[in-house]
């Protein structure tokens, strides 16, 4: 039975969000996925359109959005970083209304996390968080169905991230974690950790949740017996070329490579929210070779193209857990419960956990 309510509602962290909410938003995009894998028409939001502001650039993340959108039969109107005058000749409170005005929904991918949650108070439309410094919500929903599809269950899953810890994709894999009964391992050198207050957040609600979260310096205490490895870039989006020489001197010893992984249990999964620096098959890899002697960064390219990389399901996830959050804000209730009936007349997904939609389809017009 449905226990949350999304229309209307801003996805801007998963702290905003509770445990049965974050899965039911995973069941919705399970579904989603059933009826894209089936060639099902799903526009039915025909006539909506939503603003996708990205003040930093993506593959993923606007690749997803825009299939999504359309999909569920949206308009889209892509900003870069050149398109928009937010925060420049507007403000952003302006640039809500104007925009709210105009669209159904607005996506923001960019810095800091106030920039988001200052559009969510002005818009009177749904805002979603692609991407900020602090959070990167959608990535942590593909991971959760990615998960549950190759492991079938999430709690007590132990999932260690190894590198660079301070911001978004470990920030959000912490909360992930906390709020779902996972036992969630942060390695890195200790100045890399997060803040303490988010860790001491993440762990008062990862003790609700029979989960834990551990930092540790130790590769082999992380690894051991690992369902999930999971790993990032090692410099973020817009910092400066002049960090990489400590970066890398810094984090070296958390690279995940197959020592790394042959502790983990034997059908553990590699993760990575991608970009990966795993080969030199990028200008920056290339270029931190010519200067570094690295051929690889973050992982080798043998973890990155073995049996235990899911990396490919993972980034396609991005598309169909964020349908879900785009389809649960602004479908209205009679519109989700019917994408959800049209999604249990097909064989459900793998997803060993995937949802009951007869049970959807019954509850679902209680959301508003």
């Amino acid at each position: 039975m449905l226990k949350g309510k999304y229309y209307g509602r801003d996805f801007l962290k998963l702290l905003d969000y509770t445990p049965d909410e974050i899965m039911e938003l995973s069941d919705i995009a399970a579904a989603l996925k059933k009826l894209k894998k089936n060639n099902a028409v799903t526009d039915i939001l025909r006539g909506k359109n939503i603003a996708l502001i990205f003040e930093k650039t993506s593959t993923r993340t606007r690749c997803s959005f825009e299939v999504a959108a359309h999909d569920l039969g949206m308009g889209t109107t892509y900003l870069d970083p050149q398109g928009s005058q937010i925060g420049k000749k507007e403000s952003i409170a302006d640039t809500a209304r104007v925009l709210a005005g105009m669209y159904d929904g607005i996506e923001y991918r960019g810095y800091g996390q106030e920039i988001v949650e200052e559009l969510a108070k002005y818009a009177k439309v749904p805002v979603f968080n692609g991407l900020t410094n602090e959070f990167h919500p959608t990535q942590m929903l593909a991971d959760l169905l990615t998960i549950r599809e190759h492991l079938g269950r999430v709690k007590g899953v132990k999932l260690a991230y190894f590198g660079d810890a301070r911001y978004n994709t470990a920030n959000s894999l912490m909360i992930l974690g906390a709020k779902t009964g996972m036992d969630v391992f942060l390695c890195s050198k200790a100045e890399y950790f997060p803040e303490e207050e988010l860790v001491s957040t993440a762990r008062q609600i990862a003790a609700e949740q029979g989960g834990s979260i551990t930092l540790t310096e130790d590769t082999g205490e992380a690894a051991k017996g690992a369902d999930v490895i999971y790993t990032d870039v090692w410099v973020s989006m817009g910092e400066p070329d002049d960090i990489w020489n400590k970066r890398l001197s810094d984090l070296s010893p958390y690279q995940v490579n197959m020592d790394i992984m042959k502790q983990a249990d034997d059908n553990a999964l590699f993760m990575h929210c991608l970009p990966a620096f795993h080969d030199q098959g990028t200008g920056i890899g290339r270029q931190i070779f010519e200067k570094y002697g690295m051929a690889e960064l973050e992982v080798t390219d043998e973890v990155f193209e073995s049996r235990y990389s899911v990396v490919f399901d993972e980034a396609e996830n991005r598309m169909h857990t964020i349908k879900a959050v785009i389809a649960a804000a602004i479908c209205t209730p009679e519109q989700l419960a019917h994408l959800m009936d049209e999604a249990g007349r097909y064989p459900d997904n793998k997803m060993a956990s995937s949802p009951d939609l007869s049970e959807y389809v019954t509850n679902v017009r209680t959301l508003a």
